[in-house]
């Protein structure tokens, strides 16, 4: 028996691109710990992996404020900014909690003044999907194409899938910007602490090193000293002030 197996090669090569596409997404976003910077290389990662998609966006919204947006074309950066318009493939994305397609944009008849500046930019076909951040973020991530019809069923998955992981993945980036601003803040509080400001003082002096560095020797210490970061300052203050024997 002779079977055509060529769709099911194309769609186990979907399955892997989006696979890829992943994977990479979260090998780029791991580490960051700034909301722009994620954006801006999800969107770049995005354009790059996504066959027959031409450019990608992200419109943020904070607290149901436009919060900033990112494009892996500069040129096209309009589309995905809500400050040139509210009526966009992306802000119905968000409003309606649903995925929005328009394969043609010149039979679109939903957002016709952004339809027109996106045709003008040489965009014809648009998904944009709702992505969750967190209690105050969402947004909706905008795939681009060139071509009228060129975004098919295998890219709504995609983006689908997309959306999903990248909301996690931003998620944990917010978390990671919380936590370095409650970081700085706690080492300012620490800097200005009267003995672990002076250890820091003492240990900026021996090593010629900056506050922050000194801060890290010192929590080292009292790590694996195991005893309290404030008792290390003071046994090395009083350390260096006891008077020397001649």
């Amino acid at each position: 028996m002779n079977l055509d197996t060529r769709q099911p090669m194309i769609d186990d090569l979907g399955v892997l691109e989006t696979a890829a596409l992943l994977r990479e997404l979260t090998a780029g976003l791991i580490a960051v710990a700034d909301f722009d910077e994620a954006l801006d290389r999800l969107v770049r990662i995005a354009r790059d992996a996504v066959p027959g998609v031409d450019c990608c966006g992200f419109t943020a919204l904070r607290a149901g404020e436009p919060a900033g947006v990112a494009a892996s074309d500069p040129d096209r950066a309009e589309l995905d900014d809500l400050r040139h318009g509210p009526d966009t493939p992306a802000l119905t994305a968000i409003r309606r909690r649903e995925m929005i397609i328009a394969g043609g944009l010149a039979e679109e008849s939903r957002w016709p003044t952004w339809s027109t500046r996106a045709r003008a930019l040489g965009v014809h076909g648009v998904i944009s999907a709702p992505v969750d951040v967190d209690e105050q973020v969402i947004g909706a991530i905008n795939l681009y194409a060139s071509s009228p019809g060129a975004l098919t069923p295998s890219h709504q998955l995609t983006a689908m899938l997309l959306a999903e992981h990248a909301g996690l993945l931003l998620a944990a980036v917010r978390d990671r910007e919380r936590a370095t601003a409650r970081a700085g803040q706690l080492d300012g509080a620490l800097l200005a602490e009267g003995v672990v400001g002076q250890a820091v003082g003492v240990i900026m002096t021996q090593r010629g090193c900056p506050a922050v560095e000194a801060l890290d020797v010192l929590r080292s210490a009292a790590s694996s000293l195991d005893i309290p970061l404030r008792e290390v300052a003071e046994r090395l203050v009083l350390t260096v002030s006891r008077p020397r024997d001649n």
